[in-house]
């Protein structure tokens, strides 16, 4: 039987205490349109317990770790008794990790991609139910132009949005006849702070506390990434703008870039040859003449006798 909708839907937002989520938040706390579920770590709560302290008819902060398996199931199981269901999910949370392919342990492998894609895609199946069964729903997945395209020094965490963007795509094929939406949001370069809260990885950390091979990556494309989103147009306001004015459309594209650099490089993909497009990033990586030049012998001989400290944090429940 199909139930009728809600004349206020029930948005549930992931990672809402910084960034784009944050943004989220505070736009749809003044949005009454909407029953909104923000949600972050529990030690992370402070900003969303500043804005709203106590619950209200329509809006409630809750914790939930995406990771834990067991609080993604409480949280959609509350929101089920208290509201029916949830009708809008914005898979927001995620992490970032810098180092090159070589440098990444396993372990930060598996934090990557357990974030950014099987916990937001374990999320879309539990919510899943209730949207098929009233016949609409949207899902919107907060990707990346890392995940139309791969930078040197984030491969790990452009393989993670590459998943997220597969998967999506199969999923607005198969919802498509329930009359439910699939959208990937796709920002580009932010003016914020959010690159500072890129993880580095722990023997990429190393390298870059002394010289190493892949040294020059790091320097120019740290400085590189820095420099451009200090003058990125677009802010974690104007993202959350375009994310909450997509929710209004009844038949929202899949794929929404939401700055100026994603349209850019999305048109480059879309009509440039391969080839060409490939050599033409490649040329233009800052710094790239110093890219292969190896550290003297002595200093790689002595690198290789320096102990590599562990990372404390590398748990699936730490996650910004």
């Amino acid at each position: 039987m199909t139930q009728k909708r809600s004349s206020k839907p029930v948005v549930l937002v992931t990672g809402a205490s910084s960034g784009i989520g944050l943004a989220l938040a505070h736009q749809l706390f003044e949005n009454p349109d909407y029953r909104v579920v923000v949600s972050a770590r529990k030690e992370s709560l402070q900003r969303l317990r500043a804005l709203a302290s106590t619950d209200s008819p329509r809006f409630l902060v809750r914790a939930l770790d995406i990771n834990r398996p067991e609080e993604r199931r409480q949280l959609i199981d509350e929101i089920s008794r208290r509201w029916g269901g949830v009708d809008i999910l914005i898979n927001n949370a995620g992490v970032a990790y810098r180092a090159v392919v070589e440098e990444m342990t396993e372990q930060e492998e598996r934090l990557q991609l357990q974030t950014n894609y099987l916990s937001p895609m374990d999320l879309a199946r539990l919510v899943l139910p209730h949207m098929r069964q009233q016949r609409w729903g949207k899902i919107v997945n907060v990707s990346s132009v890392g995940g139309m395209m791969a930078m040197p020094t984030m491969g790990s965490y452009s393989a993670s949005k590459f998943a997220l963007e597969g998967a999506s795509e199969a999923l607005w094929y198969e919802l498509k006849p329930w009359g439910i939406n699939v959208m990937l949001v796709q920002p580009g370069f932010v003016r914020s702070h959010s690159f500072r809260r890129v993880r580095i990885a722990r023997i990429a950390r190393a390298g870059m506390e002394r010289v190493s091979a892949y040294a020059p990556y790091y320097r120019h494309m740290g400085a590189f990434i820095g420099k451009l989103m200090s003058r990125a147009i677009a802010t974690p306001d104007s993202i959350a703008a375009t994310i909450i004015n997509s929710l209004d459309h009844k038949n929202p594209p899949l794929r929404i870039p939401a700055t100026i650099d994603a349209y850019i490089f999305s048109w480059m993909r879309r009509f440039l040859p391969r080839r060409l497009y490939h050599a033409l990033l490649f040329w233009n990586l800052p710094g790239i003449r110093d890219w292969g030049k190896l550290p003297a012998p002595e200093q790689l001989e002595l690198d290789a006798g320096i102990p590599v400290q562990a990372e404390p944090d590398l748990r699936l429940d730490a996650v910004s």
